[in-house]
């Protein structure tokens, strides 16, 4: 068994295996971190052969870990990293180079129709109709997207958001509030297969799904980084966020939103946003948490876009792709009998 895992920020962690009676036999780690001393690296082969097969990833790292020298240094990865490689390993998991990804960036849409595209796609894909897919959103229109779980009430003050002209519409990920104007921000989404993820959990998928756009926004002069659990941040600010939601059709759907030229004082006047998160922030202004990508860049949101077109393709192989007519058309029928509905937006009152 052959298992890979491209540390966010890192090295490439290369693990090979065989499993006789649910034990790990044969376990040969390599890959282009660095490791002091050499003979680290026969520790950790030594401690992970023997070990149970369907060990999870924290008894894979501990034990890594525990056979490491006193004064071993291991820079670009990590114990943990060792044992995320393992887990894919062990779970067949596939690599992005593996499938045949498209690049959607099309015509502007309304917001409710951004949250039916988003499930409509994502279940394309699980169902193995649509290859794995990377969308960039258009807006027609200012909005508010609430996060599956969030309560309307205490996110949106609606006599701002209606003053300002903002809808709200709720999206079926988990997460925080993003308020999207036309222009402003850069929102993209990944639809793949569960298999991508497999082995890591949801906090390493996150870094690992973004770790494309760290590249680019690094190829820009931006020194971007993740910041756990779902935050694309630098030592500016914070540019933006992350969600994640797994299907039972077998997708994986992983949308972001950047700021690139927030009105920062418009957000706090249609946002609810209490003080006890600014005080877990460590701030006192919510305008000032984030640094949109015009200010760090100087570029216009088309040349920023471009550059994550092409860090993408270079990457991964992607190409050019459209949203097909059938799509549209169940993501419309979704809007008139979920997401435009009442019942769904306010759903947590």
């Amino acid at each position: 068994m052959h298992g890979e895992y491209k540390v966010p920020g890192g090295k490439l962690v290369v693990v090979d295996l065989e499993v006789v009676d649910n034990t790990i036999v044969d376990f040969r780690l390599a890959g282009d971190f660095f490791l002091e001393p050499d003979s680290a690296l026969g520790d950790i082969n030594a401690a992970v052969n023997g070990l149970a097969a369907d060990s999870d990833a924290l008894s894979i790292a501990a034990a890594v870990r525990a056979a490491l020298p006193a004064q071993a240094t291991l820079l670009g990865f990590s114990p943990e990293s060792v044992a995320v490689a393992i887990r894919r390993s062990l779970a067949q998991a596939s690599g992005w180079r593996d499938y045949e990804w498209q690049l959607i960036h099309t015509k502007a849409v309304a917001p409710v129709m951004q949250m039916a595209l988003d499930e409509v796609l994502a279940i394309e894909v699980g169902e193995g109709r649509r290859s794995p897919t990377l969308r960039i959103w258009e807006w027609t229109e200012p909005a508010v997207v609430i996060g599956s779980f969030q309560s309307l009430k205490n996110e949106v003050d609606p006599v701002q958001a209606e003053r300002h002209g903002f809808s709200v519409v709720r999206r079926i990920s988990g997460g925080g509030a993003m308020f999207m104007e036309a222009g402003s921000v850069i929102t993209y989404s990944i639809y793949a297969p569960t298999d991508l993820v497999q082995g890591m959990t949801f906090a390493d998928s996150y870094a690992f799904l973004d770790e494309w756009v760290l590249t680019a926004l690094k190829s820009l002069g931006i020194d971007a980084y993740y910041q756990p659990l779902n935050d694309i941040t630098s030592p500016k600010g914070k540019i933006g966020g992350a969600a994640q939601k797994r299907l039972g059709s077998g997708a994986v759907l992983h949308h972001v939103t950047m700021s690139y030229d927030m009105d920062g004082e418009k957000m706090v006047q249609v946002l609810r946003i209490g003080r006890e998160k600014l005080s877990d922030k460590g701030i006192t202004s919510a305008a000032k948490r984030v640094d949109p990508l015009r200010s760090q860049t100087g570029l216009s949101r088309d040349a920023i876009i471009d550059r994550m077109k092409a860090t993408f393709t270079g990457l991964y192989g992607a190409v050019s792709g459209e949203i097909t007519e059938a799509e549209y058309a169940r993501a419309t029928e979704l809007v008139e009998t979920k997401f435009g509905t009442e019942e769904w937006i306010g759903r947590v009152p």
